[in-house]
């Protein structure tokens, strides 16, 4: 089965201003902004609705391979939702000193930047895309 979340032609620009919301707006341009910066990359719409970063190719161990950006975040109805790995111990203790946010199994969910630490939240950006570099190396 394909995925669904793949590269498209769609424009991050247009993506950007149709969220309603100025804060959120801003707080979106804000991450686009740093994690731009952090993967080297710019901006890429993957599906309809996730913002990309850059990219890997992974291959699981069940076979099932893909490619995924390797930094991402969505604007999503009530919180923005920050696609990174969380299953380790640095970035389980990079959380605790965070601030206000909920955590998925792969998504770290965000109401505003206000209201994290955004030096912890790049460090757990680095992080994130380190390990996704480290574990999926490309050729």
């Amino acid at each position: 089965m394909a995925s669904k979340t793949v590269p498209t032609d769609s424009s991050f620009e247009a993506y950007l201003e149709a969220i309603v919301d100025p804060v959120r707006r801003q707080d979106c341009a804000v991450l686009a902004a740093m994690m731009e910066g952090l993967a080297g990359a710019p901006a890429v719409m993957w599906g309809a609705s996730i913002v990309g970063f850059g990219s890997y190719h992974y291959r699981y161990d069940s076979g099932r391979e893909g490619d995924a950006p390797l930094l991402g975040f969505s604007s999503r109805k009530g919180d923005i939702s920050v696609y990174l790995s969380c299953d380790d111990p640095p970035l389980a203790a990079l959380r605790e000193k965070l601030g206000r946010h909920k955590m998925g199994k792969a998504c770290l969910y965000l109401r505003r930047l206000d209201d994290v630490d955004r030096q912890v939240l790049e460090a757990m950006l680095v992080h994130a895309a380190d390990t996704a570099r480290a574990r999926y190396p490309q050729p």
